[in-house]
């Protein structure tokens, strides 16, 4: 109920009762309903924009924001420990394989290069978390092109290694005749007295001095070119083509257990001593040949001799004595 005011009327010298005006009434009434509606309104706008009160909604996708920045978290440091592995096989691949087997080590730059030209992350941006997931989307393709890279380099590598065992198997690498079979090491490469004209002239093999029959061995793997008794000098001889710019070959031999075209590996019998050709007593003449130059055989006996054997072998085939051929 309203309040009933009064003035004092000094003309009757009494109280009279106010009445109020029907316009401001009704002012009064539309100020309070206008007031009320912009009080309203202003507290609906401040709460829709601020976390005061939420919907269910929008508390359940909050709650998905929040799991989706942990799950970027977590994947980052997976990616962290990635990179850590990545980093360490670059290492042993520039550092120990590729450098094993003579090969360019990958450039860094070529390894972290990025992606020039077109924006490829363009349909990113304009998200409220649009930096965090175009840095990780790039972080994950960085990693996924050097995981490329290294495994183009692997495959490198093992075609590398298997070519580097091919070339270690051909290489005349062991005594062609055995220790136990030898009666000694007659005479080396280098100058020594001829047999026949007792001239000092050159000596381009290694003479084995072993009784007649003794088994003679491919020094490397590789491919019978000649077995027979056509060249000046060698009488029944056989020569082997290793590839990779190496051939051998076994002179003044009594009979052959191989023919013109067979494959053989290191260590298979090919021959056998004998006292064929020019030669003044039973022994094999070897010789080692490289890119068409005759070079010295015993660089080559790493597959085969002791140390003390091989020094042993160095000292005889040093001596400038007479040889055998």
């Amino acid at each position: 109920m309203s309040k009933v005011k009064y003035y004092y009327d000094p003309d009757t010298l009494s109280y009279r009762k106010i009445e109020p005006r029907k316009s401001r009434r009704f002012r009064n009434i539309a100020l309070f309903f206008l007031g009320s509606f912009l009080f309203g309104f202003l507290g609906l706008i401040l709460l829709l924009n601020t976390n005061l009160v939420n919907t269910p909604r929008e508390l359940s996708l909050a709650r998905e924001v929040k799991n989706y920045e942990l799950q970027f978290e977590l994947l980052g440091k997976k990616m962290e420990q990635i990179e850590n592995v990545l980093a360490n096989i670059e290492d042993r691949d520039n550092n120990i394989y590729r450098l094993y087997f003579e090969a360019n080590p990958i450039p860094e730059e070529q390894r972290r290069a990025g992606f020039g030209g077109v924006n490829r992350y363009k349909s990113l941006e304009g998200f409220n978390n649009s930096d965090m997931i175009i840095a990780t989307t790039k972080r994950l393709d960085i990693i996924q092109k050097q995981m490329v890279i290294q495994s183009k380099s692997l495959d490198e590598i093992t075609k590398l290694a298997e070519e580097k065992e091919k070339l270690l198997a051909a290489i005349p690498a062991i005594q062609p005749i055995k220790n136990e079979d030898l009666t000694r090491m007659a005479s080396g490469y280098g100058w020594r007295s001829d047999p026949f004209t007792k001239a000092r002239k050159m000596h381009w093999g290694m003479d084995f001095t072993s009784p007649k029959g003794t088994p003679i061995y491919a020094s490397g793997d590789g491919t019978i070119t000649r077995a027979d008794n056509n060249a000046s000098g060698y009488g029944k001889h056989i020569r082997i083509d290793h590839g990779y710019g190496y051939m051998s070959l076994y002179g003044h031999l009594s009979q052959y257990n191989v023919k013109a075209r067979q494959k053989v590996k290191r260590g298979d019998l090919i021959g056998f001593v004998g006292n064929t050709g020019r030669s003044e007593a039973p022994h094999l003449h070897y010789e080692v040949w490289k890119d068409d130059e005759r070079i010295n055989p015993i660089n080559f006996y790493y597959g085969s001799l002791t140390a003390e054997e091989f020094e042993n072998m160095l000292k005889y085939a040093n001596q400038e004595n007479q040889s055998l051929d």
